[in-house]
């Protein structure tokens, strides 16, 4: 399959040039580099212009976000597959033929991402919780721990992600009010809803110059989007099920950020999801049309615990834990009311 990879760039002066070296290495005939320049300030769009003319640059007038950014390169992509690839993240000798090799078992996947020493992981496959919070499984695991095999994820992360150009187009993209965050996980919910596979293809290494730490504008991003995608994808069943837990994690998370410092993020997070709810229960209609699977197989995926260091203590102590656990049996229960 010819392959477009897509990287979206954003003041990404400082590694876009590393990551495009090593992609230009191992790029077969018919293959493609399309970069799309959310207008950086730091003249990232220049530097491409000036050192990778093979690569095909578009300068989007605004900053978009990495889900609008996403969507036009796939619009000017040929390939028969597309990869989303972060600007920072450097693709390992052979990794563009491992992770091409996906396309006979999975709809949606990604390559074993690995922080810049190559010695932890930054992503063995990402996890859903039930109640929509997202986390990159293996986080901080010895990289000799990681595998090789193929397996099935909850979602595939948006820093290298592959799927099929017509995939990706039927399902109507990323979803661009997103901005930045969990688009990946919706994307990929939205796959597993149609009854596609999401897995990981560990052969295929990428180095990842990952931080978490991007300040309460991040939060507010993954508190948003993560109801918009909750609302989106899930199923009648399951979406029932949730609601009453994730309004008493709200007044939980309440707390958390007040502790925390993004208190006022979390507010405008809550304001930016409730506005954005008509339009979301409008394409909600869309998505949920294309459902192929029942909802107990859809929440089967989903986890009833969180396991990442980038979440809150209090969400994981052995109290809540436990709680979450046996609402999550509740939960899948009542999915099986839906056959």
């Amino acid at each position: 399959m010819t392959l477009s990879v897509v990287i979206v760039s954003y003041a990404s002066s400082g590694h876009v040039l590393a990551t495009l070296d090593a992609v230009r290495a191992q790029l077969q005939p018919g293959d493609e580099v399309v970069v799309v320049d959310n207008a950086s300030p730091d003249g990232t769009a220049d530097l491409v212009a000036g050192a990778a003319p093979w690569a095909r640059l578009e300068r989007s007038a605004t900053n978009t976000g990495f889900a609008g950014g996403a969507n036009r390169g796939a619009e000017l992509a040929r390939g028969a597959l597309l990869l989303f690839l972060n600007p920072d993240a450097v693709p390992e000798p052979g990794a563009l033929d491992a992770l091409r090799a996906g396309a006979a078992r999975w709809d949606a996947w990604q390559g074993l991402l690995l922080r810049d020493d190559a010695e932890l992981v930054n992503s063995a496959g990402g996890e859903v919780h039930y109640l929509g919070v997202a986390w990159a499984g293996g986080c901080d695991a010895p990289a000799r721990d990681a595998g090789r095999d193929p397996r099935p994820i909850g979602f595939a992360s948006g820093a290298c992600l592959a799927v099929s150009r017509a995939r990706f187009l039927a399902l109507g993209g990323f979803s661009a009010p997103f901005f930045m965050y969990c688009e990946d996980v919706d994307l990929s919910l939205r796959v597993r809803l149609a009854g596609g596979r999401v897995g990981i293809e560990p052969a295929a290494r990428f180095r990842h110059d990952y931080d978490f730490g991007k300040g309460p504008e991040k939060w507010l991003g993954l508190e948003r989007n993560r109801w918009w995608t909750v609302l989106r994808t899930y199923p009648w069943p399951l979406l029932a099920a949730v609601l009453p837990a994730m309004l008493g994690l709200e007044l939980a998370l309440l707390v958390v950020a007040a502790r925390g410092g993004w208190l006022p993020a979390k507010a405008r997070a809550t304001r930016a999801a409730a506005g954005g709810l008509p339009r979301v229960l409008r394409e909600r209609r869309d998505i949920q049309a294309r459902r192929a699977i029942p909802a107990a197989a859809f929440a089967a995926a989903l986890r009833d615990v969180v396991e990442s260091p980038y979440v809150p203590a209090a969400a994981q102590g052995s109290p809540a834990g436990a709680l979450l656990r046996a609402y999550g049996l509740l939960v899948r229960l009542a999915c099986r009311i839906d056959r």
